[in-house]
């Protein structure tokens, strides 16, 4: 299975760099006349397989040093998010660059999606086996709470609404699949996240 997996991420995450390659520079094009003395890619520890660290990326969608303000985004309200980092962020277009990060082996196009240090150090032991397996670009947290960030934006305390709401059922539909793993979920689960994005 595993194999099988690898492969399906490699041709698929290799077909994606390829086809989209002229959207990739335009994109970093326009985030860098935006913004010339920042980077275009955002990098960020994240915890994978096993538990080992890699670094994500991301196309940058924030000013620079806006993670040391918090972890969390929080929709219109967050100030740190850049004009075009909205739209980024709308269509998950700032997630492309992570078709790196599978081509490299740090994660799988479906998968649970990966979290930084502080929030896996919270886990529980059950929660921890989404460690078992590769993170991914989507899965079907992704597509279930694709409005985090207004839900984060219409609480009051977000980092406890995200603790004790959304990161226990965000868990549960990652354990779901690592129950159920195998490449026709991930094909239903890829489809289902075009069909999200296109018609939110």
């Amino acid at each position: 299975m595993f194999i099988a997996k690898r492969i399906f991420d490699i041709t698929f995450s290799l077909i994606g760099l390829i086809i989209l390659s002229p959207l990739l520079l335009l994109i970093s094009f326009a985030i860098f006349l935006t913004a010339p003395l920042e980077p275009v890619i955002y990098r960020q520890i994240r915890i994978g397989r096993g538990g080992s660290e890699f670094l994500l990326y991301k196309f940058r969608t924030m000013y620079n040093d806006s993670a040391s303000s918090g972890q969390l985004t929080i929709g219109m309200r967050d100030k740190r998010i850049t004009t075009i980092g909205y739209l980024l962020r709308k269509y998950k277009i700032d997630e492309l660059p992570q078709l790196f990060n599978v081509l490299k082996g740090d994660m799988s196009i479906v998968g649970p999606r990966p979290e930084v240090p502080y929030y896996v150090a919270k886990y529980n032991k059950e929660q921890l086996r989404v460690l078992q397996v590769k993170p991914g670009l989507t899965d079907y947290a992704s597509i279930e709470y694709s409005n985090e960030n207004e839900i984060l934006g219409r609480s009051d305390n977000p980092q406890e609404t995200y603790l004790k709401v959304i990161m226990p059922a965000k868990l549960t539909l990652n354990i779901k699949y690592i129950d159920n793993i195998n490449l026709v979920t991930d094909i239903k689960i890829i489809l289902k996240t075009f069909k999200k994005i296109l018609i939110p």
